[in-house]
């Protein structure tokens, strides 16, 4: 049995879902010298910009067309990667809502001369938004959840999402509590 998102209820027909191994992608990259931070591992902005292209592949995919970094919550580093890694980023899409996705990143090293498993160093969750030509947000597909472990990661990015939204409301909210007190931030 499958679990489809229900689909956005606006004007326009219904967009058919998409499932998720549709639009899943792995980018891999050794690491070099040029990755390095001070201390002589790979730089965490590195490992954040290879997060957010794989990210970024699998929202236009999933989407087709054009999606934004909208957000990147949930990014955590797990063990330091070394110059001569093998860094493969592992991305999917994990919820869909109206113009919206999240996608989930897992990100693995193992040593490029070696025959080890690959060890997890990394993961994060970025939010995608889809636009259209002139950056306006348009409709994307909803996910379309196969397996067990789909189905959690789409229970799991609702609960994120909510939490994302709540936060937002209360920072709102104390701003504008704070401005009507005479408080300039």
């Amino acid at each position: 049995m499958t679990h489809q998102a229900p689909a956005a209820t606006t004007e326009s027909p219904d967009i058919p879902g998409k499932s998720i191994a549709a639009s899943r992608t792995t980018l891999s990259h050794i690491m070099t010298h040029n990755d390095t931070n001070l201390l002589g591992t790979v730089h965490g902005g590195v490992i954040m910009k290879l997060v957010d292209d794989a990210a970024g592949a699998v929202a236009g995919r999933h989407s087709g067309g054009p999606a934004v970094t909208a957000s990147m919550d949930e990014m955590a580093f797990l063990e330091p990667v070394r110059v001569g890694d093998l860094v493969h980023v592992k991305a999917q899409v994990n919820w869909t809502g109206r113009t919206s996705m999240e996608v989930g990143v897992r990100v693995l090293a193992e040593r490029w001369n070696e025959s080890t498993p690959a060890t997890q160093v990394g993961s994060a969750y970025l939010v995608f938004a889809a636009v259209d030509a002139d950056g306006r947000p348009r409709r994307v597909p909803p996910v379309i959840s196969e397996t067990e472990q789909d189905k959690r990661r789409y229970q799991e990015a609702q609960i994120r999402r909510t939490h994302r939204l709540a936060r937002r409301r209360a920072i709102m909210e104390l701003r504008e509590k704070r401005a009507a007190e005479g408080f300039e931030d």
